[in-house]
């Protein structure tokens, strides 16, 4: 079973919960006062919900799906993983990507790639 509270590297646990089953509208500063030293999970960092969004000084939230929102737009790189990674797709013509790990880097020699 999937775990619905990880998204885009972000580990919400059973503060989505939490989130999801507030009465909205709700206003910013409530939402912090009740909910602000809850957990969010970033690729092993760990802050706070009001360290998160409390920059933003929203007047309100609508719905479950507006905070989710400020959420994933205040995330820094933290919490995206290894920058430029992807096991998907190959650089699109003229994309500079950082060669993360390539064999004949640095340090690199006896590195075998499969």
């Amino acid at each position: 079973m999937p775990d619905d509270s990880r998204e885009l590297g972000v580990e919400l646990g059973d503060l989505q919960e939490t989130l999801e089953n507030l009465e909205y509208p709700i206003g910013h500063d409530e939402l912090l006062e009740a909910h602000g030293e809850e957990t969010v999970e970033m690729s092993g960092n760990t802050t706070t919900l009001e360290d998160l969004i409390g920059p933003l000084n929203e007047d309100e939230y609508q719905d479950y799906g507006e905070v989710e929102g400020a959420i994933m737009n205040m995330v820094g790189d933290e919490a995206i993983g290894r920058k430029n990674y992807s096991d998907r797709t190959p650089p699109a013509s003229g994309e500079d990507r950082q060669e993360e790990g390539a064999p004949d880097q640095g340090g690199q020699e006896g590195q075998e790639s499969f």
